[in-house]
């Protein structure tokens, strides 16, 4: 190999590193701060100037694409594990569950930005969360689902939901490793009822069911399988 290849292999390697710091950084300070944030703060977060941000991103929206695109890939992945991998790793998820704090911040102030990227950004929430569904189903770990496009888009603006109602009710942290406690305390409160109501169901029959799907004037064809 020449060594021109090797320093332009270096280069990129380095150049790569410096991005994803600087998208790191930025996921932390967009999470704290909001989107009101500029580059130059951004930049100084990751020890690098505002046009070397600009060098990789293009531009604060190219930067926020970036973000979104991480932040959602961390996000499926770490669901379809869930979905697919059983008891042991949902269980250890949760034991570390401060760990997803500034994952989780920032998909929150995504949604609370509004407009067009926060759309989007819950629009691939949304279909995410039908591919890592569906995997469970396939492993045989869930139920499957007379809409399972519907129950999706329900199960993913629930769970966002209820993220931001306490975001806004519980605007007085200031820092990440606030977040991470209120994360921890926030999940032991919900983790029996959700697994509860997940596992064993609300209804004691289906007559609630049955009755909706009388009334509907264009119920889901066939019948959702145990």
């Amino acid at each position: 190999m020449r060594s021109s290849d090797v320093s332009a292999g270096l280069a990129e390697g380095a150049g790569q590193a410096a991005a994803e710091r600087i998208r790191d950084a930025a996921i932390l300070r967009y999470g704290r701060d909001g989107f009101a944030v500029g580059l130059r703060a951004v930049g100084a977060d990751a020890g690098v100037t505002a046009g070397l941000v600009l060098h990789y991103f293009g531009s604060k929206e190219g930067l926020r694409r970036a973000c979104d695109a991480y932040v959602l890939s961390v996000i499926r992945s770490e669901k379809l594990k869930a979905t697919t991998g059983g008891p042991a790793v949902v269980i250890a998820q949760l034991a570390e569950v401060e760990e997803y704090a500034p994952i989780a911040l920032y998909a929150l102030r995504s949604l609370q930005a509004g407009g067009e990227l926060a759309i989007e950004f819950m629009e691939q929430m949304c279909a995410d969360a039908l591919e890592y569904l569906e995997a469970g189903v396939a492993q045989g770990l869930l139920k499957p689902s007379r809409d399972p496009v519907a129950r999706a888009r329900y199960l993913a603006t629930q769970a966002m939901g209820s993220l931001l109602l306490w975001v806004s009710l519980h605007p007085e942290f200031h820092e990440i490793d606030d977040f991470r406690k209120e994360l921890r305390q926030l999940w032991d409160e919900i983790a029996l009822p959700a697994l509860e109501l997940f596992s064993e169901g609300l209804f004691v029959d289906r007559t609630m069911l049955d009755e909706y799907l009388m009334y509907v004037c264009d119920p889901p064809a066939g019948d959702a399988k145990p």
